[in-house]
């Protein structure tokens, strides 16, 4: 049976962020755009346990590393 797939939504709680829409947009304005040279696995509004899960995802290439991967653009964008 295939899992479900993965979204914005489902990435926020397991980093134990609001993960209601709203709030997941404001959470993208608050945070962009970052500078180009900032990876966002890097960047200081995560706490130590919220990176290290964004980089094991993105390191194993996990069900969740196209999600990390379009947060990484979002928030590298101009909103």
């Amino acid at each position: 049976m295939d899992s479900p797939p993965h979204d914005l939504k489902g990435l926020f709680d397991p980093l134990g962020l609001d993960s209601n829409p709203g709030a997941i947009d404001a959470f993208i304005e608050q945070h962009s755009p970052l500078p180009e040279d900032v990876r966002m696995i890097d960047a200081d509004f995560w706490t130590p346990r919220q990176a290290a899960f964004l980089k094991e995802q993105l390191q194993e290439d996990a069900d969740w590393a196209r999600v990390v991967d379009e947060l990484n653009l979002r928030l590298h964008q101009r909103h």
